[in-house]
């Protein structure tokens, strides 16, 4: 906590307050260890605990409100596009996604204690139907007693080094090398994870080519849609005979799923995880020839190649999960 320690004492409320931002934002800076610093720091009274956490609210607010009208304007492009950049964009959309359905307020409230969620929550709340009173309400009160929760922290490593000033010298000879090695350590963990499922998806991966030729030949083809209901609002279309299917339900599915067929998964998310993913569980239950469709939907779509409008979709399941897309989105 040196480091923070340091840069807090030398530059105060301006730097908390750009740090915070910075991360809220979506650039992967942690934000906790300043957080964790300035609670130290309030209790040696060099900085004011009430103007540190005003501080990092009004980041928090600034970012996430951007977010907030960014998605409602742009819905489902601006958060696959904050997913692209995202370590692990599975976690990053679906996750997200589900949370926002019966118990969406809740998920709002306390999405800053979950990584890979934070940056995302704003956009989708956007997209859906949710007004930005309820919004920022909602997200004020998850900052709030995130920034507190770390501040507090802080406070009490800071009491503790009036008790014992000794205590700092000890933290101060390891934690720049603890911080360095667990932020370095994070990131590699998650290249990996993200590098070895796309190696698998990249084997198995079929092109939309293919699948035309398929489809045309008149080949039996078993297709599952695992788009989410908020991108089927957007764009009520899918792929000839395709069935959607949530992708989390996908394991009560897999009894419907022929086994002599040829079966072909697509999403619209980045690097189609989803769909790799769900292949990769469908092949847990024997069905052994299932390939996510390279591109996903998107990728059939800019080829030009037919959809079939999927009939009466959702607005009233939409509502029931209190996601329905504002009166614009449904009819663009």
């Amino acid at each position: 906590m040196e480091l923070p320690l340091h840069i807090l004492h030398v530059y105060g409320y301006a730097v908390l307050f750009a740090w915070v931002l910075t991360e809220q934002i979506g650039i992967p800076l942690p934000a906790a260890p300043v957080l964790l610093a300035a609670g130290a720091l309030s209790a040696q009274h060099e900085l004011n605990f009430w103007l540190v956490l005003l501080a990092a609210l009004f980041a928090c607010a600034i970012a996430d409100s951007s977010w907030f009208f960014i998605g409602r304007r742009y819905g489902s492009r601006v958060v696959r596009l904050l997913c692209k950049f995202s370590l692990e964009p599975m976690v990053c959309v679906r996750k997200t996604e589900n949370s926002l359905g019966g118990r969406r307020q809740l998920t709002i409230v306390f999405a800053k204690f979950v990584p890979g969620v934070a940056t995302v929550m704003p956009p989708l709340a956007g997209r859906s139907s949710m007004r930005y009173a309820e919004f920022i309400a909602l997200d004020g009160l998850g900052a709030t007693m995130w920034i507190t929760t770390l501040l507090v922290l802080g406070r009490l490593f800071g009491d503790a080094l009036k008790r014992d000033p000794s205590l700092l010298d000890t933290a101060g000879r390891f934690s720049g090398a603890l911080l360095v090695t667990g932020v370095v350590g994070f990131f590699l963990f998650r290249l990996w994870r993200r590098h070895r499922t796309l190696r698998r998806l990249a084997a198995s991966r079929l092109d939309p080519e293919e699948l035309k030729r398929h489809i045309d030949s008149g080949e039996p083809v078993y297709i599952i849609d695992l788009r989410h209901p908020l991108e089927l609002a957007e764009d009520p279309f899918t792929l000839p005979g395709a069935r959607s299917v949530a992708a989390e339900a996908i394991r009560k599915w897999a009894g419907d799923v022929p086994h002599d067929t040829d079966v072909v998964i697509f999403c619209a998310c980045p690097g189609e995880i989803s769909a790799a993913k769900a292949a990769l569980e469908l092949q847990k239950y024997g069905i052994e020839r299932v390939r996510p469709l390279k591109g996903g939907y998107d990728g059939w779509k800019s080829l030009g190649y037919p959809v079939d409008a999927i009939p009466g979709i959702a607005p009233v399941q939409l509502v029931q999960l209190g996601i329905a897309p504002r009166a614009d989105s449904a009819l663009s």
